[in-house]
């Protein structure tokens, strides 16, 4: 029986000695695994359910851009990091395409076995499945208070940073979230009207959605209650308060 640390993905364009001792090891660790070599349409289907990649990135590696550059979306899409084995040229030719922001660390070849287990296991167990931090959208044109509602949540969230509806249904059209937060009061489009609008948007549409405002008055809050908010905060609300806000939020979904 696997176990709930998630599935790693195995991409090649060999599967070689290195690519079966590595399933084999991981199989012993009941780690679910799988080699799809460099099959865009493989990694898309496995893509939700995985929780890191693995690159062996072989001699040739440079044929593979359109792979890699799929790999790359994925990764950033799905909050996902990546492991990259090889040599110092083939590592070298892989990271032309991928961030550094998105590999989770390299393994030159002859490769340490252990010690890439030992990668494996660390990061599912403190960053997979329920471990890796919620992202948070902030939507307000005003962007000093942006800005500081965002160096209170980024050391516990990953946090993005919109000043409108326009461009926040653009965000979300490439992002994933796991809650919004979004300021009542805003120019062209308010708060409600935003709402509104990403309820109407497949890519959005299931996306909890908290307001952060300074208007407490009946007739504001009524007028979203239909458009069910997960919640209804004022901008007066602390730093303590807002994290405790949001801890509570995410232990209940």
């Amino acid at each position: 029986m696997e176990n709930d640390l998630g599935k790693i993905i195995i991409i090649g364009r060999s599967e070689g000695f290195l690519t079966g001792g590595l399933i084999s090891k991981l199989k012993e660790m009941v780690i679910d695994s799988e080699a799809v070599g460099c099959d865009i349409k493989k990694i898309e289907k496995l893509r939700d359910e995985t929780e890191l990649f693995v690159v062996f990135a072989d001699e040739g590696a440079e044929d593979d851009t359109e792979c890699l550059v799929y790999l790359k979306d994925v990764a950033a899409d799905t909050d996902r990091r990546i492991i990259v084995v090889g040599n110092a040229e083939s590592i070298a030719q892989v990271k032309k395409t991928i961030p550094q922001t998105l590999i989770l660390q390299e393994f030159l070849r002859p490769l340490e076995m252990d010690e890439l287990l030992k990668t494996i296991k660390h990061y599912l167990e403190t960053q997979g499945g329920e471990n890796r931090k919620k992202s948070i959208l902030i939507v307000d044109d005003d962007i000093t208070y942006m800005r500081l509602i965002y160096d209170w949540l980024s050391p516990s969230y990953h946090v993005g940073m919109v000043a409108s509806g326009i461009q926040a249904i653009k965000y979300l059209a490439k992002n994933k979230v796991d809650l919004v937060l979004l300021d009542y009061e805003m120019p062209v489009a308010n708060g409600p009207q935003v709402l509104e609008m990403l309820r109407s948007e497949s890519d959005s549409g299931t996306i909890p959605v908290m307001f952060l405002t300074g208007k407490n008055d009946r007739d504001s809050v009524m007028s979203v209650i239909d458009l069910k908010p997960v919640d209804y905060l004022l901008k007066t609300i602390d730093k303590k308060s807002l994290l405790e806000k949001l801890e509570a939020f995410f232990k209940g979904v």
